[in-house]
């Protein structure tokens, strides 16, 4: 059976996809991510993507600008609409859930306020099925780690949630929801795997609690 990059799980994923170019903001396949969207080429785009496929493409934006010629990594992550809600004043609230990474070949010329781009998705077939690196990943260090990065960033979190999470899951969580800066986030986004984005992510955070014990030390 010849392998179809575009199909996972059942659905065909599009050739083009819309880009939402948003520094920081991380979403990962298997993960969801909850967006607050408000400008109006993105409301645009919104309302595009739920009479299409429903997808958008997560992406960053380099060096973190987020003006419309902005250039952007050549990988990002596609997620399809889940949950949508219009508030009072205009904005959307929608989750997307994170279904595979592609890579940019050609960003396109169009007419729409908002980019998009023709995208590959054969890198990354390992999206499609369950990662059992999660096992070797060695969460005792990650903990650690996440504790002297919380504390060193001032931030609280559920420690009962956090020792009840799987691996996986608190991997994805850590990687999407800390703080790190964009080309940061996009180290995490390419890691192949669960265990190699662990191993970032530790990295990441224990860098960030050794400057933070260093500038506390007098």
């Amino acid at each position: 059976m010849s392998y179809d990059e575009r199909i996972v799980r059942g659905r065909v994923l599009p050739d083009v996809v819309p880009l939402f170019p948003l520094a920081g903001a991380l979403l990962l396949p298997g993960a969801q991510l909850p967006l607050n969207i408000f400008e109006p080429r993105y409301l645009r785009m919104v309302d595009d993507a739920l009479g299409g496929a429903r997808m958008i493409g997560m992406i960053q934006p380099r060096d973190g600008d987020m003006s419309g010629a902005a250039g952007l990594y050549s990988v990002g992550c596609a997620g399809r609409i889940t949950s949508f809600v219009e508030t009072d004043d205009g904005r959307y609230l929608i989750t997307l859930a994170g279904k595979k990474r592609f890579r940019v070949k050609e960003e396109l010329n169009v007419d729409t306020p908002y980019r998009q781009a023709a995208v590959s998705w054969r890198a990354f077939a390992s999206d499609e099925v369950n990662d059992p690196s999660a096992d070797f990943v060695d969460r005792d260090r990650l903990v650690l780690a996440m504790r002297r990065y919380l504390d060193t960033e001032g931030l609280k979190t559920d420690w009962d949630v956090v020792d009840e999470a799987p691996t996986g899951a608190l991997v994805a969580s850590l990687a999407m929801g800390c703080p790190f800066a964009p080309n940061e986030k996009q180290a995490l986004l390419e890691a192949d795997s669960t265990a190699a984005r662990a191993e970032c992510l530790i990295a990441l955070m224990e860098m960030s609690g050794a400057e933070g014990g260093d500038s506390t030390m007098q």
